[in-house]
């Protein structure tokens, strides 16, 4: 049912671990002009549409000091 295993010695998985093949992989291939600048736009709009969204958020952000200080006729009792 189960079988056993046969003993290694220990030299042999040493050996293996240091093993290297002398097969080089083959080059990668160079980016052509137009995935360059594909990437080149693609950072580019990450960019504008990260700065766009802060420029239009920063008026939400701040704090309006002028209407707190109003307060309504309501909470006067009038």
């Amino acid at each position: 049912m189960f079988r056993r295993r046969e003993s290694v010695p220990f030299a042999f998985v040493a050996e293996a671990d240091r093993f290297r093949s002398n097969i080089a992989p083959p080059p990668r291939e160079r980016s052509s002009a137009g995935q360059i600048a594909g990437r080149w736009l693609l950072a580019l709009t990450i960019v504008a549409g990260l700065a766009g969204s802060l420029v239009v958020g920063m008026p939400a952000l701040a704090t309006d000091t002028g209407a707190r200080t109003q307060q309504s006729q309501a909470s006067e009792g009038r």
